[in-house]
């Protein structure tokens, strides 16, 4: 329930909270560890370029853009009504708008160790104490029950808990809290939020496992957030709670039964036990939390069932449901994963969130297993799907990150759901924790990047540096630098994409494959380049003045798919170094890219620039052919220049064309329309969009389900009356017309239309035309409709939507 707090307290209490933070006992920890030890980013000392300008940007912009968001959107005023500090009803969308202030304060958290910041530690500080007076007396924390009480939000259900297996999100939110928790106590030295976060975990102790409450969270996430908690505190309930809640997964007598109305619950992961799963089904988010969180309780507990589980469902998702930019996730319905080599390129998902949970999950699979298969996959993700989510400017965003475009994505300062970008503001600061690893003797460089630390190697200080033109320029110098001469081992990535392999599996392979080779060498003596699962290891005694060089050759190379992603068939894709390519509307002559054709011979030219792009990029020049349609049927090519950038660049310089998977003939092209009445016409809509333009460009669906056709939609309008007006470029004589409807089936919002009408301007009036054939609602074919001649400047498509469902156009044609 509410609480009532006087403006005097809040003062009194916020200044004992700011003067006292710092002087708490410190937390006891006792954890295991994983085989192989990451290097905290609090121990690297970054000096790239690359990276350093995006932490920056990080803490100076995407900080103070999601703080302000969470202001203006009433995310923050959430826990100030809820703590009796404001009045009034929850202000935002929805109750797991809460755990956005929690990975925020993660963030922030993170950055003061590369900013001091007496501002925003302080305003941190401010929402730490906030949060405090939100949480009720027993630990329960999740303000949209406090506001509004049981039986409030059809999600949350009757009681507390209660619907936490289906959307109420109350374990996933503080699961969020225990990781900032966490990542506040140890990167400020202040406990405050930590107690708030332990008071909660005890909680859910007391009310939840076996004997009491049997649920699972349907949002996984509080599984890493509890063994955070656990390392951090050294209390073993919070790491058995968080086994609990993966095992409760899958069993008829918890939560919902495995099969709900004969379908089994695959969205939430719910339709076995973890241990049995074998296939990444439903929300990609969710799935990879949980692999992640498998991973973390596998290492404290020795469950070797969860370890070969995660090892299949790795296996599964790399080699038949990874996207080239090292995104997952297919189907926008689900945000999730479709069937094996279901990879659609304009309606991929690859949401921003499930790309960072990927290198959660890749790099704990590495310091399981110490493969560097896992950290090319998670580089992939890293450099091109992550990177793709954040702007260069660091305050635009994207949540689904597609591979292609035609100029209905753009990246958008907020969501109404804000996980993606509150997610960038804690992940960005991390990323030096990426780059080296230890175990015992064995040192790991992972990534590399101009930073420096030191290891501990037999009671040995080791100082390790490196100078990297990374991902531009592939030279290397590691300068060791040991107290006292000692032998230990020298682990080096060597990346796959540097030794002719896409990725692990045959989902994608480079073709023609051209590159110089790898040289590796110690005080100008090159080495063999001999791999131990992709590692090059130099085991020797080292002192102080031992350099190693590397030259790792960032070639261009052209990538094909496995034949089964139908939607890649006939297609090249472009990667230099780690950074998949795409082409975009801007660095073509006619501003268009879709129409291109490129041969596994094309020549590209690395160029650097910087003129639109903050920091500059390497652009790929080379020369293409178009294509066109003629208004005889047939399509001709032309030569065409363009430049290709890399794919995490795109989409700051306007709506317009872009795609990765380039098409190497004229039947996987997309040419550019023929000039007909309704393809040089203007376009005006009731529901007007950025993929309005795809009316009249000329595309059909290749066949049924093809999600890579561009279309129009009135989603989520449903059960009116909507329409589309072209105005022609000059009076025409028609007389008739055709509309091939979108129709996305039971997993989409959108239907064949319950009628529709044409009508053409005359002065001032819309009339409909006479004598008109049926207007037919079939799905899967143009739909053509003939009426007596009209001379006009207009027509109108009026159509009457679905009573429950909305509806769509690929293609509507006139005669």
């Amino acid at each position: 329930m509410k609480r009532q707090v006087s403006i005097s307290a809040l003062l009194i209490g916020l200044f004992y909270f700011i003067f006292f933070s710092a002087c708490k006992t410190e937390v006891q920890t006792g954890s295991e560890e994983y085989p192989i030890r990451p290097v905290g980013f609090t121990e690297v000392e970054l000096k790239d370029d690359f990276w350093t300008q995006r932490i920056r940007t990080n803490h100076q912009v995407t900080i103070p853009v999601a703080l302000q968001h969470s202001e203006s959107t009433g995310r923050i005023r959430n826990f100030e009504i809820a703590g009796g500090l404001a009045e009034g009803d929850f202000q935002s969308d929805a109750p797991f708008d809460d755990s956005d202030i929690y990975k925020i304060i993660e963030g922030a958290s993170y950055s003061l160790n590369f900013f001091p910041d007496p501002e925003l530690e302080a305003y941190i500080d401010s929402l730490v104490w906030i949060i405090g007076h939100a949480q009720e007396d027993d630990g329960y924390l999740y303000t949209y029950r406090t506001i509004h009480g049981d039986d409030s939000h059809p999600w949350i259900g009757s009681k507390r808990w209660e619907r936490t297996h289906v959307m109420s999100c109350e374990l996933y939110n503080v699961g969020h809290l225990y990781e900032g928790a966490v990542a506040h106590y140890l990167h400020t030295g202040k406990r405050e939020l930590l107690d708030i976060a332990i008071k909660n975990a005890d909680l859910i102790l007391e009310d939840i496992g076996p004997g009491k409450f049997e649920t699972y969270p349907g949002h996984q996430g509080i599984e890493i957030g509890l063994v955070k908690l656990f390392q951090v505190t050294g209390n073993r309930d919070y790491l058995d709670l968080a086994k609990y809640l993966l095992d409760a997964r899958g069993h008829d007598h918890i939560g919902e039964p495995p099969f709900w109305h004969g379908e089994p619950r695959t969205y939430d992961q719910a339709h076995k036990p973890v241990t049995e799963q074998t296939e990444a089904v439903g929300h990609a988010v969710r799935a990879l939390y949980m692999y992640a969180g498998m991973a973390d309780v596998a290492t404290q507990t020795g469950d070797r069932a969860y370890i070969d589980a995660i090892d299949r469902l790795w296996e599964d998702v790399t080699c038949t449901k990874l996207y080239i930019t090292g995104g997952v996730g297919s189907r926008g319905a689900i945000e999730g994963f479709g069937p094996a080599y279901d990879l659609p390129n304009m309606s991929a998902y690859c949401e921003t969130c499930a790309g960072i949970a990927n290198v959660f999950w890749n790099h704990r699979l590495f310091l399981l297993h110490g493969d560097a298969k896992y950290i090319d996959v998670m580089e992939r993700s890293l450099y091109n799907n992550v990177l793709s989510g954040v702007s260069l400017t660091g305050d635009r965003f994207f949540y689904p990150n597609p591979l292609e475009s035609h100029g209905q994505h753009q990246r958008s300062e907020w969501f109404g759901c804000a996980c993606c970008p509150s997610n960038i503001s804690r992940f960005i600061p991390s990323v030096p924790g990426y780059i080296y690893a230890q175990n015992e003797r064995d040192v790991y460089i992972n990534l590399y990047a101009g930073s420096a630390t030191a290891f501990d190697i037999a009671g040995n200080s080791v100082a390790i540096s490196q100078e990297s033109g990374m991902p531009w320029k592939g030279d290397v110098q590691i300068d060791v630098s040991p107290d006292e001469p000692v032998t230990f081992s020298l682990y080096l990535r060597i990346p796959g994409w540097a030794r002719g392999e896409v990725v692990p599996g045959d989902l994608y392979s480079f073709v023609n494959y051209s590159s110089n080779p790898v040289n590796v060498s110690v005080n100008g003596e090159q080495l063999p380049l001999e791999l131990d699962r992709g590692y090059l290891v130099i085991e020797r005694q080292w002192e102080t003045g031992d350099v190693v060089t590397m030259d790792i050759p960032v070639d261009i190379n052209f990538i094909e798919s496995n034949p089964a992603v139908v939607t890649n068939q006939g297609k090249l894709a472009i990667q230099r170094g780690p950074l998949v390519y795409a082409a975009e509307w801007p660095d073509t002559e006619d501003n268009t890219v879709l129409d291109m054709i490129i041969s596994e011979n094309s020549e590209l030219n690395p160029v650097f620039r910087a003129d639109d792009f903050p920091g500059g990029v390497f652009m790929l020049d080379g020369e293409a052919m178009g294509s066109r349609r003629t208004t005889d049927g047939d399509i001709e090519t032309f030569s065409k220049q363009f430049s290709a950038i890399p794919y995490y660049a795109w989409a700051h310089r306007g709506r317009g064309e872009m795609m990765v998977w380039m098409p190497t003939s004229i039947e996987t092209a997309r040419p550019r329309p023929a000039p007909t009445i309704a393809s040089t016409s203007n376009i005006i809509a009731s529901h007007p969009t950025g993929s309005l333009g795809a009316v009249n460009n000329q595309i059909f669906p290749r066949s049924e389900g093809d999600v890579d056709a561009s279309y129009y939609h009135w989603w989520p309008r449903t059960d009116q009356t909507e329409y589309i007006i072209y105005e022609f470029s000059e009076p025409e004589e028609v007389s008739g017309a055709g509309v091939f409807w979108f129709d996305d089936g039971p997993e989409g919002g959108c239907r064949v239309p319950a009628g529709w009408r044409i009508l053409y301007r005359e002065g001032d009036e819309w009339l409909p035309v006479n004598n008109a054939s049926e207007y037919k609602v079939i799905k899967g074919e143009v739909n053509r409709v003939t009426f007596d001649k009209v001379y006009t400047g207009a027509l109108k498509l009026e159509v009457r939507l679905p009573e429950n469902f909305s509806s769509g156009v690929y293609e509507w044609e006139v005669y």
